[in-house]
């Protein structure tokens, strides 16, 4: 666990939900109102916090609960939760793994729905497998989602049928279980990483008794590989009851015919109450002293020192939301002094982190987490605990105080103003919250009003006061070491260190006051030197006389928010034969801060605003994102134009970059879909340089110097495309591009392309390739690969994506469904729109090594049938309709727009391709399938890719 710096976790303070004043159109009868039971069902029946009225709750006569929320963004669609309070802690001894296979077998027949059915029904109405239809099993709810395209009646009324076969329909028929098993011991085996098991020993270590630890969802092979009819349908009976249940469904519907609704389809259900969870523990408050080595090649060396406490019983109330803030900003500060040492030109550490949390309901644990570069625990365990200490002894100062406070008003402002255009997402993701940790979903506007109140409270004093409320004492800690080398001296060694640590002196270390922010002018605004409207969207495309482009369109999707794209020529255009890497560490750009201003002075400067300071090289463009307000956005501007005209190459960030690039390169071949991603670039190129990862030394040899001499000319000189979505006055917004890029020196007029460099192109070496992974024995990864072409042409570029859903479909069908041999085949066609003739399209699986031949055989029977003659109209249905809700949907998120107007001037192309997608879309028959598998995926000429395990050529 990772504990949070600034404002990443503030749903302690609050749970913010917007308030949405639309209705939806047309009568609906009503549906039955169940007046509550006597003892509390939701968390706001006994808390003072108000509840987002526009949030409808309700709870049927057998118990089962919903929650419905109409809201129109995007307009027209809506999600459907459906969360039954089940997960591995409800599985016996001999029942690990269940609870996920009943999850899985809820695709797999009912009543209703023939097994293999779900998913093509659902397909027919646009939702594709795995994005808009899925499910998953925790240690205390198994969720199921459906992702609807259209929020019509008849789709909404689907969505429920399904949700009510789930609940309690399932037929659980051994021939599907058969089936099925092979798929779940498929997931187990890629799963099975040394991530996951670090992760598992590390939760047996810290909670040695503890239920959970024993309980991860993916269970045990020997209980899936001997699961029955039999004992899945006994812990259906036993779990799957009305009480247990809980829809969400949020979106543009009419609240009072989705009551209805749930109400037809689920007040039949008749079951028995529920069986209380498990306890997740037990977790003993006097376990300490304890130490652990753990030791793999593939982990960067952290240590974790905890201890635990009892569980705090802290019901949401407004009392309890102030002593949160107050716990908040104490974290907070603390983890700010840590990262402040992270960024230093040699750091103790790679990262920091110091908090407390809850297990479950079962303890609370105080970790303090280091993240050293390896062979440097000693030096990162000194650092770390001697700013934790410092801070509990000698508190904070008023300064860092008012920090955390501005960063934490500007985020529940920006959520107070844009509230009434919340996301379904994020309205669904309130909902979740208040059944899984009793947070009671408030408006926007509430939260804000009690953050203001209680502000002028907050002192020094009180924050240090309310973090010692909460965190326990590292006396004596359960002390956690993993990495690739055993420290010297083992155990014993780490305890001595820890001790001399905690003997240490605390040394007052006086606050460092940051220089003002330095770039707020970058010359005389430009003048505007041409104007037009784009036709078809609408979106408004402006050139200064400096030739900086500027393209706006304002939108009221998400209000007082604004999105920000800024694209200057280079790129990986840049990466020549010679010099390959020479863009490698463009990324690493904001983290040499600014000439003027250090990255940590820029954070805190800025705590009070809504910035984002992003870099990134894309195949023939630099370019920076940010999501910002209308206030801010002038800032905003400003801090990118302090990026381009003045980078600071502090050597802070190079640091970053080469801890980064060594712990890469350490995991490179952990797993096999890390392994082919690192091999495949120089397999496909025929080891052009440009294309292929090159040596570790090659990396560690880049610097600052080196980019700043390949990308400076770029960014004095380069083409720069400016794009801005969102709530502005357009008018103010072109004065400050004016003012800022507007005012910069003459720049190129036009993009440049690839057609200087060498071309890209596809290996003619078809001979099949091994790559070498170091994971599990049992891992195998297969990738048939062909050479396609380009997007120029937008027909040709539509007919492969839709061979790419239709091969999914097939191999998913032939793979998953009908042999059990892997979990989640895949298809990708990914068509170059900068090297031109250049495109791939793959197909890959992973697999147990011992099904390598047979998976081979089954992938070139499918290649080999959708060559042979056209798939049936239903298999196009099934691909294609999710292609066409996309297109439906595409402009109604500020996302969607910013895909169209980011390169409105330099490709307007694209635009038009956009508009007339639809129509061709619809357009393209079985036939134009084949002829595509036809044309370019002969089996015969694939390239065979095997990622095997270290040692294994066959």
């Amino acid at each position: 666990m990772r504990y949070p710096i600034l404002l990443a976790c503030l749903p302690f303070l609050l749970c913010v939900s917007p308030i949405d004043t639309a209705l939806a159109n047309g009568a609906a009868p009503d549906a039955p109102r169940v007046t509550s039971p006597p003892t509390p069902t939701w968390a706001f029946e006994k808390s003072d916090i108000a509840l987002d009225p526009q949030f409808h709750f309700g709870t049927l006569p057998n118990g089962l609960r919903y929650i419905v929320r109409h809201n129109a963004y995007p307009a027209g669609t809506a999600l459907v939760r459906m969360v039954v309070h089940t997960g591995s802690l409800d599985e016996k001894p001999r029942e690990r793994g269940l609870a996920h296979f009943l999850e899985h077998m809820a695709f797999n027949g009912s009543q209703r729905v023939p097994e293999g059915q779900m998913v093509p029904l659902l397909e027919r109405e646009g939702l594709a497998f795995g994005a808009d239809t899925n499910a998953s099993t925790g240690f205390e709810d198994t969720t199921y989602k459906l992702d609807l395209p259209r929020s019509d009646p008849a789709l909404l009324d689907t969505a429920l049928m399904l949700m009510r076969e789930t609940a309690s329909n399932l037929t659980l028929a051994p021939a599907a279980i058969d089936r099925e098993r092979g798929v779940i011991l498929s997931e187990m085996r890629d799963r099975n990483t040394f991530s996951f098991r670090n992760t598992r020993e590390a939760y047996r270590f810290l909670y040695p008794r503890a239920r959970f630890a024993e309980r991860f969802a993916i269970g045990k092979a020997s209980t899936v590989k001997s699961a029955s009819a039999k004992a899945l349908r006994r812990l259906y009976e036993r779990t799957y009851v009305p009480a247990n249940v809980t829809l969400i469904i949020v979106g543009d519907v009419d609240t009072q015919a989705v009551e209805a609704a749930i109400a037809r389809h689920f007040a039949d259900w008749q079951g028995p109450a529920p069986i209380p969870q498990p306890d997740a523990g037990p977790i003993a408050p006097h376990d300490a002293g304890r130490t652990d080595l753990y030791i793999d090649p593939l982990l960067s060396e952290r240590l974790t020192v905890v201890r635990s406490g009892p569980w705090l019983d802290e019901p949401d109330s407004i009392a309890q939301r102030q002593e949160n803030l107050l716990r908040l900003i104490g974290y907070n500060i603390v983890n700010r002094r840590l990262q402040k040492l992270s960024r230093l030109p040699s750091p103790p550490f790679r990262g920091a982190g110091f908090g407390t949390g809850d297990v479950f309901k079962a303890a609370r644990t105080t970790r303090l987490v280091i993240d050293s570069t390896d062979g440097g625990w000693r030096q990162g365990l000194d650092a770390a605990l001697a700013q934790v200490r410092r801070a509990l002894a000698q508190g904070f100062t008023q300064g860092e105080v008012d920090e955390q406070l501005a960063a934490i008003r500007a985020s529940l402002t920006v959520a107070a103003n844009s509230a009434e255009t919340r996301s379904n997402a994020a309205l669904t993701a309130a909902a979740l919250q208040l059944l899984s940790d009793d947070l009671v979903p408030s408006t926007p506007a509430s939260a804000l009003d009690r953050f203001t109140r209680f502000a002028p409270d907050v002192t020094p004093e009180r924050v240090l006061a309310a973090m010692r409320r909460e965190a326990l004492a590292l006396d004596n800690p359960l002390i956690r070491f993993e990495g690739r080398q055993a420290p010297a001296g083992g155990a014993a060694a780490l305890r001595e260190a820890w001790n001399q640590a905690m003997a240490a002196p605390i040394v007052h270390d006086p606050a460092q006051a940051s220089a003002p922010f330095a770039y707020t002018g970058f010359g005389v605004p430009g003048t505007v030197v041409s104007e037009r409207r784009e036709p078809q969207l609408g979106i408004r495309e402006i050139r200064f006389a400096n030739g900086v482009m500027l393209n706006l369109h304002r939108s009221a999707l998400e209000k007082d928010k604004v999105r920000v794209r800024v694209a200057i020529d280079g790129g990986d255009r840049l990466d020549t034969l010679d010099n390959p890497t020479a863009t490698e560490m463009a990324a690493y750009l904001p983290q040499g801060g600014l000439g003027k201003n250090s990255r940590d002075d820029l954070d805190t400067i800025f705590a009070g605003h809504t910035l984002d300071f992003d870099f990134a090289s894309q195949t023939t463009r630099f370019v920076s994102k940010a999501t910002t307000t209308a206030q801010d956005l002038p800032t905003q501007l400003d801090l990118i134009a302090a990026l381009v005209t003045d980078p600071g190459y502090r050597r802070e960030g190079e640091v970053q970059y080469h801890q980064a690039i060594s712990q890469y390169f350490a995991q490179r071949d952990g797993t096999p879909g890390s392994a082919l991603q690192a091999g495949l670039g120089a397999i496909l190129s025929d080891q052009d340089p440009r294309f292929s990862l090159q040596p570790l030394a090659t990396y560690d040899a880049l610097s600052y110097a080196g980019l700043k001499q390949a990308i400076g000319d770029r960014l004095d000189h380069g083409a720069i495309e400016i794009a801005l979505v969102g709530d502005i006055d357009e008018d103010a917004a072109i004065a400050e591009v004016a003012r800022t890029f507007g005012a910069l020196p003459p720049r190129e007029s036009a993009f440049h392309d690839n057609n200087d460099q060498p071309p890209r192109r596809f290996t003619s070496d078809r001979q099949p390739r091994v790559l070498h992974h170091t994971g599990p024995r049992d891992q195998a990864l297969l990738r048939l690969t062909w050479p396609t072409r380009d997007d120029a042409d937008p027909i040709d570029t539509l007919r492969l994506e839709l061979l790419e859903r239709v091969t999914r479909i097939a191999l998913t069908d032939e793979l998953r469904e009908a042999l059990g041999k892997t979990y989640s085949p895949g298809a990708t066609s990914a068509l170059s729109h900068a090297w031109k003739g250049y495109g791939t399209f793959a197909i890959t699986a992973s697999v147990d090594i011992r099904e390598l031949a047979a998976t081979r055989t089954a992938m070139r029977r499918v290649i080999a049938a959708l060559r042979a003659a056209p798939v049936s109209a239903d298999t196009l249905l099934r691909a294609r309709q999710p292609m066409l809700e996309a297109f439906d949907n595409a402009l109604k998120t500020n996302g969607g727009w910013m895909s169209l107007v980011d390169n409105a001037q330099s490709e307007p192309e694209r635009i038009t391709r956009f508009l007339k997608g639809r129509e061709r879309l619809e357009a393209l028959s079985a036939a134009d399938v084949q002829a595509m598998a036809q044309r370019y995926l002969d089996p015969d000429t694939a390239l065979e890719i095997r990622v095997l395990p270290e040692g294994v050529n066959n």
